[in-house]
């Protein structure tokens, strides 16, 4: 519902914004001005979207400020003018007596009033860009007084003037003095833009999060802004916002409609975060059971009786936000059931260790020189992936570096843990496990630094590996094989007394050896033609290495200037034969089609694809 928000809280902000226009022109053509010039502000607003906000986010708090000062001064302008007993109605007392004296109609008419708190679910988004005091405040004493002030200002004007059913949708613009309406009209327009921009970036932000868990299909993100990490740009998503909003906006013409389509995702939300909240204070909080049902029970009535009120709205535009929620949580239901499926084959299809083993040392293959890095989902055993391959294929790369990247339910992963290296197989083997771990508010690097960080990882644990005791160790257990021990090891910028790599262009012969605690590798070039040269820098309390790690230290050195080959599954998936019709169309259509039209795995947006190599592979599931 936030998200179908996403499509509906641009359009109507800023066609209610430029609906002032009607009291400056001619019923005939106000209408013919209206819809292009909402349009071309929706079109003007999603394509400014990948500049980032940071470039003119210093005129967001100015337009906005401006915008509540406004609304405030004319509110109470208003009161004083037309009604000064209209504080009276800040009394809930009046709010049961209306409500028994209309008793159907009175209920009926709580749908009609939800535009005044569409806009308050954006504040659960800009959590993820602000602290929860600064919200606190922000809202309790600058928004919420003045939004009270605007509404009684013009509550105060309608009880003087009986606005007629064709006029309503203009009663805040009627409200306002002639002399300064043209005036308050651009602050609309501009606090609309404002306002819709904090919508979209909420919205990118949402989906950024539920991909990382795995639950909508991968899109491109772009961090527009090198400071603040909640400035994303999701082009997909932008454009497809865009012309959601077009659509609804060419289509309904009304903010009535509009407003009922927009009260009904709010209220939707807002009723749904009740139920969670009350989840959340028994399970994270441990309140009392009684104290979560009071909460849910007294909140969830109120919102209920404006949630049943929208409801009747379905026909003239409540049906909108709910075919937009509908669509959505068939694509994210449908990716997640694919990608859960998708899991579980490649855990029954996982070779074991033993199998491993049984090849020699030579791996029954020949192996080449360089760095073979094998993207899996899997944390334990071997990926069915790599049987395939060397089955029909039998050459490998001198270091074999089996990547599992996963996101983890947290915002953020500190540096420090950010990797878990382990060994697979006996040392002469050279192949090792990294399970790296982001969480969902955390930046990918670039291919170079993501290399240039697992390198040192897998560095520092040849290094520590004997006094691994002392550092932090997960244990794997693989039904089929033995336990494999996982080591915690930070990133080469967290770990300062960790292994570090320096790279620089060295001429064809030159040699450098490493020798105990003087912290240099050996460097191998070949006669034919230059190479990088690479060294790893070690810590000066190192002591002195023994033969096979210092061994095992050069082998991953000249594997690395020989260079680095990303290897990634290209797998399709179908449904088993008998499998049910909905189970044949979510993944023989619904699934594969999404996976066609999305992103490879984030850490790899970037890989060169010379670099790159692809085996294909069928999923029956």
């Amino acid at each position: 519902m936030v998200i179908g928000d996403g499509v509906l809280t641009p359009a109507i902000s800023v066609f209610s914004a430029v609906s002032g226009l009607e009291l400056s022109m001619s019923k005939e053509h106000h209408h013919y001005v209206e819809v292009p010039i909402a349009c071309a502000i929706l079109i003007f607003l999603f394509a400014l979207q990948h500049y980032g906000t940071h470039r003119v986010g210093f005129l967001f708090a100015p337009i906005v400020l401006m915008w509540l000062i406004c609304i405030s001064l004319i509110g109470i302008y208003n009161i004083f003018r037309w009604n000064p007993l209209v504080y009276q109605a800040l009394s809930p007392v009046h709010m049961f007596k209306f409500l028994k004296k209309t008793q159907r109609g009175g209920w009926m008419s709580l749908g009609g009033i939800l535009l005044c708190i569409t806009g308050s679910e954006a504040m659960y988004a800009d959590l993820g860009h602000f602290s929860q005091l600064s919200i606190q405040i922000a809202f309790s004493f600058v928004v919420y007084p003045s939004l009270i002030l605007a509404y009684m200002g013009q509550a105060a004007y309608l009880s003087k003037h009986h606005i007629i059913e064709s006029n309503y949708r203009i009663g805040f613009y009627v409200s306002v003095p002639e002399s300064i309406r043209w005036p308050v009209l651009g602050v609309a327009i501009l606090a609309a833009v404002v306002g819709s921009q904090a919508v979209i970036t909420g919205t990118f932000s949402i989906i950024k999060q539920c991909s990382a868990l795995g639950c909508f299909p991968r899109v491109k993100i772009v961090h527009t802004s090198s400071k603040a990490h909640g400035q994303i740009y999701i082009p997909e998503i932008n454009w497809t916002l865009m012309l959601l909003c077009l659509a609804v906006t060419i289509g309904f013409r009304d903010t009535k409609r509009l407003g009922n389509a927009s009260g009904l995702a709010v209220i939707t939300v807002m009723l749904v975060t009740t139920c969670l909240m009350s989840v959340v204070m028994v399970v994270c909080w441990h309140k009392n059971l009684m104290v979560a049902v009071a909460f849910t029970l007294f909140f969830g009535f109120i919102e209920g009786l404006y949630f049943s009120a929208a409801l009747i709205k379905f026909l003239e535009g409540a049906w909108v936000p709910i075919a937009l929620s509908f669509i959505i949580f068939t694509i994210m239901y449908v990716w997640h059931y694919g990608t859960v499926k998708k899991y579980e084959f490649d855990v029954q299809n996982k070779v074991s260790i033993n199998w491993l083993l049984g090849l020699g040392h030579t791996l029954g293959i020949a192996r080449v020189r360089g760095i073979g890095l094998i993207h899996t989902e899997l944390v334990t055993g071997i990926p069915a992936i790599f049987s395939h391959f060397v089955t029909n294929l039998p050459a490998f790369h001198q270091v074999l570096v089996f990547l599992c990247v996963k996101s983890v339910p947290v915002p953020h992963v500190r540096p420090e843990e950010r990797f878990l290296v382990g060994r697979v197989g006996p040392k002469e083997y050279h192949i090792y496990r990294c399970i790296a771990r982001y969480g969902y508010r955390d930046i990918h690097k670039d291919d170079t630094e993501f290399e240039r960080d697992l390198i040192c990882s897998i560095a520092e644990f040849i290094r520590s590996e004997p006094s691994s005791a002392g550092n932090s160790t997960i244990l794997f257990r693989d039904p089929d094989s033995a336990e494999e021990k996982m080591t915690v090891v930070g990133t080469s910028s967290s770990n300062l007394n960790g292994v570090t790599i320096s790279e620089a262009e060295a001429d064809s012969g030159s040699l450098s050896n490493m020798a105990g605690a003087s912290a240099q590798a050996e460097t191998v070039t070949t006669p034919d033609k230059p190479r990088k040269r690479v060294r790893f820098r070690l810590p000066e309390s190192t002591p002195t290495l023994k033969a096979e790690t210092e061994e095992e230290l050069n082998e991953l050195m000249e594997a690395r200037e020989s260079g680095m080959v990303f290897i990634m599954g290209h797998s399709y998936m179908k449904a088993k034969r008998g499998s049910g019709k909905l189970k044949k169309m979510a993944i023989n259509y619904g699934y594969e089609f999404l996976r066609r039209n999305s992103r490879g795995p984030t850490y790899a947006l970037s890989i060169p694809r010379a670099s790159t190599l692809e085996v294909g592979m069928a999923y029956h599931v």
